[in-house]
């Protein structure tokens, strides 16, 4: 559906991508992940040919960049709206932009403004809508012509927790339609609740990539949380401890947590509860772009 090879993109001599490479599979959704000024959004550009890599390929729906535009979907990071025109307005022309005939785009229009509860403000101009709303009507803009492939920057911005909850079911069921998504959002619980796989970027480079099922195996055995009554002292292969309210979170760095168990046991530490935990994305996030910037 979308492979990038080798892709390399500089600006007066900085690399804002640095030979990223990575897979988007059909009917998956995949994220782009990465702390400010990694390279996503400058690799979503390149995606969609408005700009131009100065290394490396990429195919869109095995074609070059360019070529497959009607077919794509794209809710860029920086919004745009025609404001004085009406809301009905407005879809429709986009729809059109991609080939989709005025009657059958019309059509679409309605029925994606009956889906995000804006069906009542159809004839009304884009600027007399609330920010949440023109983000809604952003977002069903690059769906109205149905595209097999959808490109989304930060599709929750200025939505309240009713309406990222929407826009996450609607994402779920474009999925189950078939259709193949590519998200980039800042908000790590939901890219965990949507993503089957992702690519995490730091500094133009791909430091973290495949299924999110098996990052988060990966990943588990380095953490524990063990709840105890006594206070715990440093131990060899342990990494970093916190405190919480009714026990311990441990990062372990070159002991199983197994070992880690033996130890506190040895040392008469009375453990109440030992679970090793599945870090949440946000944490594995945090952990590999620390990693990096220290690498």
């Amino acid at each position: 559906m979308l492979q990038v090879r080798d892709l390399v993109k500089r600006y007066d001599g900085f690399t804002a991508v640095d030979h990223l490479s990575f897979d988007v599979y059909s009917g998956e959704v995949f994220g782009l992940l990465g702390p400010n000024g990694a390279g996503k959004t400058t690799t979503i550009r390149i995606v969609m040919d408005i700009f131009k890599p100065d290394e490396g390929s990429v195919s869109v729906l095995g074609h070059p960049p360019g070529l497959a535009r009607e077919r794509i979907g794209y809710l860029p990071e920086e919004r745009g709206l025609y404001r004085n025109l009406k809301v009905i307005d407005v879809l429709v022309y986009l729809a059109e932009l991609k080939g989709t005939p005025r009657a059958v785009a019309e059509q679409r229009a309605r029925t994606w403004l009956e889906r995000v509860d804006l069906a009542e403000w159809s004839e009304h101009k884009v600027r007399d809508l609330s920010r949440g709303m023109q983000q809604k009507l952003q977002f069903i803009a690059c769906l109205v012509h149905d595209p097999e492939l959808i490109i989304l920057d930060e599709p929750f911005q200025g939505l309240d927790p009713v309406n990222v909850e929407l826009i996450k079911q609607l994402l779920r069921e474009l999925q189950r339609e078939g259709k193949t998504i590519v998200l980039s959002a800042h908000q790590m619980n939901l890219v965990e609740a949507l993503c089957d796989r992702i690519v995490l970027i730091h500094q133009g480079r791909a430091v973290l990539y495949g299924p999110l099922d098996e990052i988060k195996r990966r990943y588990a055995p380095r953490m524990v949380r063990v709840r105890t009554s006594a206070s715990l002292p440093d131990m060899p292969g342990v990494m970093e401890v916190q405190r919480h309210a009714d026990a311990y979170e441990i990062t372990l760095q070159e002991i199983a947590p197994q070992e880690l168990l033996r130890l506190l046991v040895e040392r008469d530490i009375p453990v109440e509860a030992f679970e090793v935990s599945s870090p949440s994305l946000e944490e594995i996030f945090i952990a590999v772009v620390k990693e990096a910037a220290h690498a």
